[in-house]
């Protein structure tokens, strides 16, 4: 059986926390990494069995609480991040104040980032897109993802977004109604520019001769829109 990175990941987060959940069952305190691995899964699960992002973020925050971890656990782990497959799509769950506790989210810790009032903008887009959802639910995709890879059905000149992410604050996500068109801002993936996962199109480095090429061989076999081979391609 084939399984892309993103596939392997969540199985290797599962094992985790089937592990931590059998060491507290044997009554020990968590780790960091047990307590993280534990309440990423919880979301996870949650969206597999139908919940909402908000939901399955309150189930998550209901997992552990300060008697179950090691102490010094609330004050290390005060966010966790995890991105979860809903029925709307891919979402990044963020879990603030994880254990219930306050950690060090109630205190003004030594430089501590704190919210401003007003909007969040992103950088400004480099590109601009139309894109279409020609599915009959909604589709969400989040601020960093690979927009080249984003939901087959979603129709769009996948070429343009090669090696490019949404222009929207980190943790945010557009959402595409069905039938809708929406147009969108695209900016180039940073860092060391390498896309492991995902739908697994690409699977490294995105700049090396060839890899767009393959990537949209990969796109065009499997049916997404866009490339000029699939279902609705002019």
């Amino acid at each position: 059986m084939r399984l892309t990175p993103t596939e392997r990941d969540r199985l290797l987060l599962f094992g985790a926390a089937e592990l931590a959940r059998a060491r507290r069952a044997r009554g020990l305190r968590l780790n960091v990494p047990e307590a993280t691995a534990l309440i990423a899964d919880t979301v996870c699960e949650a969206a597999r069995d139908g919940a909402r992002l908000a939901e399955a973020v309150a189930a998550a925050r209901k997992a552990l609480g300060p008697e179950d971890v090691l102490p010094g656990v609330p004050d290390v782990v005060t966010e966790i991040h995890v991105e979860a497959v809903f029925d709307d799509g891919s979402r990044l769950a963020v879990i603030g104040d994880p254990f219930g506790g306050g950690g060090r989210l109630g205190e003004l810790a030594p430089g501590a980032l704190l919210p401003v009032a007003g909007d969040v903008r992103g950088p400004e887009p480099v590109r601009v897109l139309t894109v279409r959802n020609t599915a009959s639910v909604p589709i969400s995709v989040t601020s960093h993802f690979h927009f080249f890879e984003a939901n087959p059905r979603l129709d769009f000149e996948r070429a343009a977004a090669y090696g490019m992410r949404l222009c929207v604050p980190a943790g945010s996500s557009v959402r595409f109604g069905p039938g809708e068109s929406e147009e969108i801002g695209l900016v180039p993936i940073g860092g060391a520019r390498v896309a492991i996962g995902f739908a697994g199109l690409v699977d490294g480095p995105l700049d090396v001769p060839g890899a767009k090429a393959e990537a949209l061989r990969r796109a065009a076999a499997c049916g997404y829109l866009g490339t000029g081979g699939g279902e609705g391609d002019v």
